[in-house]
């Protein structure tokens, strides 16, 4: 089965594709963590739908004779 390389437009037949290592090592640091981040951004849409947020924090205070909760954010 063929696969596409959409960055370089190629098809390349299974186990002829070019070595991934190569081509990360021969980009700029920047380039890798964007690209990372993209994937990193698409996982989270696949998995959870949206991009995750952070959860809101509570905490229980005990006061003198009373009990109170307060909201962390």
């Amino acid at each position: 089965m063929a696969r596409m390389n959409k960055s370089q437009g190629g098809i390349y037949k299974n186990g002829q594709e070019p070595d991934d290592l190569d081509y990360w090592s021969s980009q700029f640091p920047i380039d890798r963590l964007n690209a990372l981040e993209e994937i990193r951004q698409e996982y989270n849409t696949w998995k959870y739908g949206s991009e995750p947020r952070l959860q809101r924090v509570y905490r229980v205070i005990k006061r003198k004779g009373e009990l109170t909760t307060t909201k962390l954010s």
